[in-house]
């Protein structure tokens, strides 16, 4: 029987170029991480020969094998990353989120990968988890690194500033940013060690970066790259024993959800999200029970969406100024659920109001949102036959969508030009016609 023939490992090649390491460099660092496995290692060059042309190390020594190669590059290297099948149930998905996570964002890093990625389809099948308070933190495997507070401060400031970003700027230019710092500064922190309350720290602020990324993906219309990232997020959530940020996630999946039309998992995911939770403060309380509300009134149960919206009113009536970066709620957001429930009753003009009264009240730093809910006003206004009105919020729309970058934005965009195409003589639309071909000019 002729021999199955080797295919090389090409990336594992590359790693060791990356580090500059000679073969013989890398068996003896695998050999001195041994014992810290309970293993006496004995490689020389010809072992790291064959690993490179295509015999697989075996399955003990490929955390070794990581572990060395992440020491000397500064920055984690995964299974994946160098051609590494995880040993069985011992570095998939599910048994190490930490990998898994990084090798997603590194893969959302990449402009060529990015493009794939987006692709991914959102699962309406997904399975709506239940807090498991027993799940075991993520473990660092041979740490060199040790964090304290400083780091898991320093993760949180950055969450903040990425999030100011995206509201200012767009999540075009705020996600590479998420991705990166998710790769080459979380990552390496996640495997470090540290005492245990600064860990879970840690995976607590991982998570809610994790979950702003998927935010982002998801309203650039990367659905089902978004949903991985929320599914990363309660996974290190779960991990840091922290329910806020696991009912966090599971509220921005039911977003999510809403988002794309599936009433019955939105309100779901919505309720686990409040299940979730059950000692939630003021602020937290309104922020899910208006997402019931929107996701109830997808579903056609008008009573309980009108009771989730009292509910939330309530509680933000008892809530504090604080403005939250992640898992913020405010007047402005509240109002804006009580547009998208009367919507769903066909109620246009009280939509229309709400949206106006959720717009005057919007802080100015929050442009992506603003041009959202400016287009989402135009179309409204357009489906009872206001023209100049849907003129008029047109015009604002613009106004704030020529200085960001968002998915979203460029297919209100798009809609702007489908709708009044057919009223280009129209006085209101023939005057915002030279400020739309000016912003697709500066867009193109």
């Amino acid at each position: 029987m002729a021999r199955k023939q080797r295919i090389p490992n090409t990336r594992l090649a590359a790693l060791i170029a990356e580090a500059r390491w000679t073969r013989t460099q890398v068996a003896r660092q695998v050999n001195r991480l041994g014992p810290q496995a309970g293993l006496d290692l004995t490689y020389d060059r010809t072992a790291v020969a064959h690993w490179v042309a295509g015999t697989p190390p075996r399955p003990e020594v490929r955390p070794l094998i990581l572990e060395a190669l992440s020491a000397r590059l500064g920055r984690p290297v995964t299974h994946a990353e160098a051609g590494l099948r995880p040993a069985s149930g011992a570095g998939d998905v599910a048994g190490d989120p930490v990998e898994a996570l990084i090798d997603l964002s590194r893969a959302d890093m990449d402009p060529s990968r990015r493009a794939v990625l987006a692709t991914s389809l959102f699962s309406a099948a997904l399975a709506v988890p239940a807090f498991q308070q027993s799940a075991a933190e993520a473990a660092p495997a041979a740490a060199t690194t040790r964090i304290g507070p400083a780091q898991v401060t320093a993760v949180r400031t950055m969450t903040d500033r990425i999030a100011d970003i995206l509201d200012e700027f767009g999540a075009g230019h705020a996600r590479p940013m998420a991705a990166a710092f998710l790769v080459n500064t979380v990552g390496p922190w996640l495997r470090a060690s540290g005492p245990e309350p600064v860990r879970r720290n840690m995976l607590a602020a991982a998570s809610d970066l994790t979950y702003l990324t998927g935010w982002m993906a998801m309203h650039e219309h990367a659905h089902g790259l978004g949903q991985t990232y929320y599914v990363k997020a309660l996974g290190l959530a779960e991990a840091a024993g922290d329910r806020i940020t696991y009912s966090r996630t599971l509220r921005g999946m039911s977003l999510q959800a809403s988002s794309l039309r599936h009433g019955r998992l939105a309100l779901e995911l919505a309720d686990s999200a409040a299940e979730a939770a059950p000692t939630a403060g003021p602020r937290l309380l309104a922020f899910l029970r208006g997402q019931q509300a929107h996701a109830a009134a997808l579903t056609g149960d008008r009573r309980r969406a009108h009771a989730h919206l009292h509910a939330a009113e309530t509680a933000l009536a008892r809530a504090d100024n604080r403005r939250d970066a992640i898992g913020g709620y405010d007047r402005t957001a509240y109002l804006f659920h009580v547009a998208h429930v009367l919507a769903e009753e066909s109620d246009w003009t009280g939509s229309i109001t709400a949206l106006e009264q959720s717009i005057a009240v919007q802080p100015p730093q929050e442009r992506q949102s603003k041009a959202h809910a400016y287009a989402v006003l135009a179309q409204r206004h357009y489906r009872i036959g206001h023209l100049d009105a849907a003129c008029s919020a047109w015009s604002r729309f613009l106004d704030t969508y020529a200085h960001v970058s968002t998915a979203r934005g460029d297919d209100h965009f798009a809609t702007l030009r489908r709708q009044l195409r057919p009223h280009a003589r129209a006085r209101a639309v023939r005057e915002l016609g030279e400020r739309v071909r000016e912003v697709s000019a500066a867009k193109a």
